[in-house]
């Protein structure tokens, strides 16, 4: 207990220190007294979703939803304190907007015109601090606190959702809101060595019928790299029945995708795909996430059992990707603009529950929610035979949106 309050300790103070690293950008509007935790709600106006927000990740902290029953429910995991999204050590990544480049890049490196492997130190090689390996964050204590490098893993191979802090551990600003809808704003000011500065706008807004749609968009000084997502835990029960505590049997899961990107140990993509058929990968047809779990022990790295891929849509321009409970009748159906969607079945999670999913004393387990991340192909900077262009510039501005339509199932 103690070795984990240093830890927050330490990861506190350390994360504090970034932030005067956009003290060169415009400053931001007058923001609320206990920002970047300051809690945001907007509500439908036919009372059909409430969400909350927080401005540190522009992140999702509460989506209520009616089930089958007419009951609300949170139907995302989180923490009762918004505080712990800066402290809390293991960093699950709940519910924020990654960046400025999610998911997974092969030993931080990457080159401006992209090339499969660039040599570190080279002209135009650009070297982001790596964070993970076999795709899982590491501890951060090499970072924090070199003095206790003995306790640390010193393999890392990957760089992860951004770097050492990524944007979902930034402080965003509110830019504008009403009832429906906020709007934050954040300047990475070329922070963890990605090349040039790049201004995103995250907006929120829910719609009457039950719609939350996320959009950000984004504009760079110079070429870099951009890929994002929001990174949503579900859990469509929202933990309302004491005796079940994962998604493998009550949810349901539905992909319109033929194919996954083949990775390797590091669960960094080797350029190739995997059809799905006769896989555990193939949802192309509804089925429990948990329907075929004796053959997802080696999908996600050694010692892992569970689902870590990432799907590419058959139709980029009409994705979809459909989840629902029979148990809560809550069904949850996913449109965006990007080509793929990764899903995360919370394989290593261990942190302590929301109050009103349980109370601090029980942990949000392994698989006990499922994370579909709306984004571009994995690590497509390194893999230049696809022929897939994440690179932005001023004159290609990005864009990122997904629209989350509920409805309920008997």
């Amino acid at each position: 207990m103690v070795y984990k309050i240093f830890v927050a300790l330490l990861l506190s103070f350390q994360l504090a220190s970034f932030a005067p690293s956009v003290a060169g950008a415009p400053s931001p509007p007058p923001q609320a007294k206990d920002w970047p935790f300051d809690v945001t709600e907007l509500r439908a106006p036919d009372g059909s979703i409430t969400a909350k927000f927080v401005s540190i990740g522009a992140t999702l902290t509460e989506l209520w939803v009616k089930d089958k029953h007419g009951k609300t429910r949170d139907v995302v995991l989180g923490y009762d304190n918004p505080e712990q999204l800066w402290t809390d050590p293991a960093h699950p990544v709940f519910n924020a907007i990654v960046g400025r480049y999610a998911n997974r890049l092969k030993n931080g490196t990457f080159s401006i015109p992209i090339s499969r492997s660039p040599t570190p130190g080279d002209p135009n090689v650009y070297q982001i601090p790596t964070n993970a390996h076999n795709g899982r964050f590491m501890d951060l204590l090499r970072f924090l606190a070199p003095f206790l490098s003995d306790l640390v893993d010193h393999s890392k191979q990957v760089t992860l959702h951004g770097g050492i802090v990524g944007w979902d551990r930034r402080n965003w600003t509110v830019e504008r809101k009403s009832r429906t809808s906020v709007t934050y704003k954040h300047i990475d000011a070329g922070d963890e060595n990605w090349p040039g500065t790049v201004t995103a706008y995250a907006t929120h807004t829910v719609e009457n019928g039950g719609i939350l749609k996320s959009v950000v968009k984004a504009t760079a000084t110079e070429k870099t790299p951009i890929m994002l997502t929001q990174h949503i835990y579900w859990n469509l029960d929202a933990f309302q029945d004491s005796t079940i505590n994962t998604v493998l049997d009550t949810h349901h899961l539905q992909i319109s995708s033929s194919k996954v990107l083949d990775v390797d140990s590091n669960m960094i993509p080797t350029g190739k795909f995997i059809q799905v058929q006769d896989t555990a990968f193939d949802f192309r047809q509804a089925q429990a996430i948990g329907a075929r779990w004796d053959a997802t022990a080696v999908l996600c790295g050694e010692g892992c059992q569970g689902y870590d891929s990432e799907w590419i849509y058959d139709n980029a321009s009409s994705g979809r990707t459909s989840l629902w409970s029979e148990n809560s009748g809550i069904r949850v159906d996913i449109t965006s603009n990007q080509p793929a969607v990764q899903v995360y079945t919370s394989n290593w999670m261990d942190t302590p529950r929301k109050a009103h999913h349980g109370g601090s004393t029980k942990n949000y387990g392994k698989w006990s929610a499922v994370a579909l991340e709306q984004q571009g192909y994995v690590a497509a900077v390194n893999t230049p035979e696809w022929g897939v262009d994440q690179i932005y510039s001023p004159e290609r501005p990005f864009e990122w949106s997904s629209t989350y339509k509920f409805s309920t199932v008997d």
